[in-house]
């Protein structure tokens, strides 16, 4: 401040400002380089003190150093803006409003997954690729990148503390299946489960998380509906499909639900007998039988669907649900029973490579537009508690993620040339770390962004 006082004494004013007009122009040009030379001392004086830098908000894991471990950070930190737990929320915030999540592709991540075969046991063998012994495991190192936007990483101690006193369940396939193994995975790093229940066959299962008394479940219900597949033990031939009877394996329990992830799928392409008002009228793929109708699977899965959308869009049912949609195989040259394979060692490109089988185009088509009337009847869907879970697309582009001919250990060992084509492949579910671990960030920032819609 001296250094002002001095620079005010050495302006002097003369006259009064009613003198000439010389004397009015000359304390004019004073009067500005006065001001001038205020604002010159000024910024000299803020420049040369100590200011602390505002700290800058990263809005993706990207921009965080790499965790040694490889994992998406699982300390227990105090919540600030650089927290990852923050920025996980932070991001998530500005994700589904700016583009499409589904839409995008798979780019490199040299990081790789967040857990690995040995550090996690809830591996199906089946899809315990790299134990059964296959070869690379470039698969392993790919990401999820929607077109116009970062898509957060899934954060397992973030998701189970906001899952804290809820119950999460599965139901469908075994698709659904190989979707929670691979949840149980990212969250068994931050604490392992208890588990609670199973059935005979260990298709539906139950675990609790202690820590966070969170349950999760998985229900085996491949039609959603009714469905006969024995009697006194013994399989028929054709499996009895009761349309418009929901399966109460997953309907009696329902009211226990926070979250549902509900699915159809491949088993609708099985030999059906359709039953409905306990008579039968039709089937699927039943080659002329008993002079049985041929409807075919579309009949089915549309009803099935809308018999299962109107179920979980009633009122007095309280949990938020994900409808998940088809997912497309990568079986070539033949199909699961017929020599098909899947030998791929890198993803599609979006709109260049992979086109889906007729049968998956025909059953998305059904599922969008069984989805979207129900959501428009939901009071224009501002209010629906059913979510659209889109892995179809993500799905198409990783040929390279299923467990081909690695269902077994070692498949090849023994075998001549000429016998190795007879090595049954599974071009269908997903390796164990793969592609599907990035369902779980999709359907987080889903259920996420669900949260934010029902507060608003």
């Amino acid at each position: 401040m001296d250094s002002l006082r001095l620079i005010s004494k050495s302006i002097k004013i003369e006259g009064t400002p009613f003198g000439s007009s010389h004397q009015r122009n000359q304390i004019f040009l004073k009067s500005v380089a006065f001001f001038l030379l205020i604002g010159l001392a000024y910024r000299f004086l803020i420049t040369n003190s100590t200011v602390s830098p505002v700290p800058t908000v990263r809005s993706s894991p990207e921009s965080l150093p790499p965790d040694p471990s490889g994992l998406t950070a699982i300390t227990q930190t105090p919540a600030s803006v650089d927290s990852p737990a923050n920025i996980t929320t932070i991001a998530s915030q500005n994700v589904s409003t700016k583009c499409d999540i589904f839409i995008g592709n798979w780019v490199p991540d040299p990081s790789g997954p967040i857990y690995t075969n040995v550090s996690c046991r809830h591996i199906q063998d089946y899809q315990n690729c790299l134990k059964n012994g296959r070869p690379d495991v470039n698969y392993l190192r790919w990401r999820w990148q929607p077109r116009d936007c970062d898509l957060p990483r899934f954060n397992p101690e973030q998701f189970l503390d906001n899952m804290r006193n809820k119950w999460l369940a599965f139901i469908g396939d075994s698709i659904s299946r190989n979707h929670v193994q691979s949840l149980l995975c990212i969250l068994s790093q931050v604490e392992e489960v208890e588990d609670i229940f199973h059935d005979k066959e260990y298709k539906s299962r139950i675990w609790r998380f202690p820590s966070y008394n969170f349950t999760l479940s998985v229900i085996w219900s491949p039609f959603l509906v009714k469905a006969e597949t024995f009697e006194n033990g013994v399989p028929f031939s054709d499996i009895r499909v009761h349309l418009d009877k929901l399966d109460q394996k997953w309907t009696d329990q329902y009211i226990n639900f926070d979250y549902v992830v509900i699915s159809g799928g491949k088993w609708f392409l099985k030999t059906t007998i359709f039953h409905e008002n306990n008579t039968v009228t039709g089937c699927h793929y039943c080659q002329g039988k008993n002079n049985m109708t041929e409807l075919g699977y579309l009949y089915s899965y549309r009803k099935v669907l809308r018999l299962v959308l109107d179920f979980v869009a009633e009122p007095n049912h309280k949990a938020q649900v994900l409808f998940r949609t088809t997912t497309p195989d990568h079986f070539e040259n033949g199909e699961w029973d017929s020599g098909g394979f899947c030998n791929r060692t890198m993803p599609f490109t979006e709109g260049s490579e992979g086109e889906m089988k007729s049968e998956d185009v025909s059953m998305r088509d059904i599922e969008l537009e069984e989805f979207y009337k129900t959501t428009t009847t939901q009071q224009e869907g501002s209010n629906s508690n059913i979510v659209l879970l889109d892995t179809t697309s993500m799905s198409l582009l990783r040929p390279d993620g299923h467990p081909g001919p690695y269902r077994y250990p070692n498949p090849f060992a023994g075998l001549k040339n000429k016998e190795l084509n007879q090595v049954q492949n599974d071009c269908l579910h997903w390796c164990l770390p793969g592609p599907i671990d990035s369902w779980n960030d999709l359907m987080v920032e889903v259920m996420l962004n669900r949260e934010r819609q029902r507060r608003e």
